[in-house]
C-alpha cells in the first residue's frame, strides 16, 4: 500500500532519533563504547532512511499537504526548516564521524555539539511532518478506473493522479 512507505520513513526517523538520544545519555554517562555503537547504529537507520526516502518520493512524486487555516504556514515553517538543515547536516554528520574515527576526539567534540541537536532536530521533525501530511490531513484517497480499482493520491497541486506510487 502506498502510505506504509511514508510510514516506514517515519519509522526510520524516529528510530534514529532514539538511537541519538541514547547515544548522548551514554557520552554523558562516560560510556564511549555504548556511544559509539549508539551513534554509528543513528548513521546506518539514517542511512537506510534516505535510501528509502528518496526511492518513495521517485515512486510517488510530490504528495500535497491539504491542512488549511493557520497549520498551512506552520507545517510550511517546519517543513522549510527540517529540509534545510536536513541538507546541511549530512556534511556535519560525515565530518563528526570522520573525527571520531581518526581519534580525534577534541575536534569531534567540537563539532558534535552542533551535529547532535541539529541531526536530533531532522529527525523529530521529519515525523512531526509525517504526521501532520499523512495522519492529521491525510491525502485524498479515491479508486479510479484507470488503475483497476487500487487506491490513487491524488496530486492538487499538479492535478494528477499517481497509482501504485507512478505517474
Amino acid at each position: 500500500m502506498l502510505f506504509s512507505h511514508a510510514a516506514l520513513n517515519a519509522t526510520l526517523n524516529g528510530t534514529s532519533a532514539v538511537l541519538l538520544a541514547g547515544g548522548y545519555a551514554a557520552i554523558r554517562t562516560g560510556k564511549r563504547e555504548a556511544h559509539k555503537r549508539f551513534m554509528i547504529s543513528a548513521f546506518a537507520v539514517s542511512c537506510a532512511f534516505l535510501v528509502s526516502y528518496l526511492i518513495y518520493h521517485y515512486r510517488v512524486g510530490h504528495v500535497a499537504f491539504r491542512g488549511r487555516g493557520m497549520i498551512r504556514p506552520l507545517y510550511f515553517l517546519l517543513l522549510t526548516s527540517h529540509s534545510v538543515l536536513a541538507m546541511v547536516i549530512v556534511p556535519l554528520i560525515l565530518i563528526t564521524l570522520r573525527r571520531a574515527w581518526l581519534a580525534r576526539f577534541d575536534k569531534h567534540r567540537l563539532i558534535a555539539r552542533w551535529t547532535l541537536p541539529l541531526w536530533f532536530y531532522v529527525c523529530v521533525t521529519g515525523v512531526i511532518v509525517y504526521l501532520m501530511l499523512y495522519q492529521i490531513h491525510p491525502p485524498e484517497r479515491r479508486e479510479t478506473p484507470c488503475c483497476s480499482g487500487q487506491l490513487t493520491t491524488s496530486n492538487a497541486a499538479s492535478g494528477t493522479l499517481s497509482g501504485e506510487g507512478r505517474r
